[in-house]
């Protein structure tokens, strides 16, 4: 199925101190006919845990964008620069692999938990693949994290793939090593979004 009112956009709402490299932070709202989606939260304020990455925060709430359209939410994982901003659609569905849920609550030094359970979020656990929207699929993708998925989107211009931190930098696709890299090479996306990379993946000829 193809939309032609179906897009996908980035938006950056924070950068990360990594060794000596600045990483952004992005976000994908995804427009769909049904819905307005949003993929992964980032972070909106800053938290001793995450301190030695010296967060530089540009959060949703100061982006100019109407947050109260947002009709779901899919965390691609837990980590706390894709979750901390949960707490900001309390009462809204956010999509989450069972098993990613159940190790950000268990696991220690995996996640910031305040954050994962912040007031008012409501998960919607998911087993394996569900097709969200028409056009819209989550796919399990294992790798970075045991739960991570990956958001695919058919639009007019071909298959997009939201990959999370599925893979951290492009390279990670053009030579695949985990199972959720090579599932989305397999996909054979036009183009691939990275939470971390200002600019997509995209397949080599």
């Amino acid at each position: 199925m193809t939309d032609s009112t179906i897009t996908v956009t980035p938006v950056r709402v924070a950068t990360l101190l990594a060794g000596e490299e600045r990483l952004p932070v992005y976000v994908h709202l995804v427009a769909h006919p049904d819905g307005l989606i949003l993929v992964d939260t980032g972070l909106t304020e800053l938290h001793p845990a995450a301190a030695d990455m010296d967060p530089q925060l540009e959060p949703l709430t100061e982006q100019g964008l109407d947050l109260s359209r947002v009709t779901a939410v899919v965390n691609t994982h837990l980590h706390f620069d894709h979750c901390g901003g949960n707490h900001l659609f309390a009462g809204r569905p956010v999509y989450v692999q069972r098993r990613e849920l159940t190790d950000a609550r268990t696991l220690e030094d995996y996640t910031i938990r305040e954050w994962v359970d912040a007031p008012g979020v409501e998960y919607v656990e998911v087993d394996g693949e569900l097709e969200l929207l028409p056009g819209v699929r989550l796919l399990p993708a294992p790798g970075h994290t045991p739960g991570s998925q990956i958001v695919v989107v058919d639009t007019p211009q071909g298959l997009v793939a939201i990959v999370g931190d599925t893979a951290v930098w492009s390279g990670e696709l053009d030579s695949p090593t985990t199972e959720g890299q090579r599932l989305v090479r397999s996909l054979a996306p036009r183009r691939a979004w990275l939470a971390h990379q200002t600019e997509p993946w995209t397949p080599t000829p």
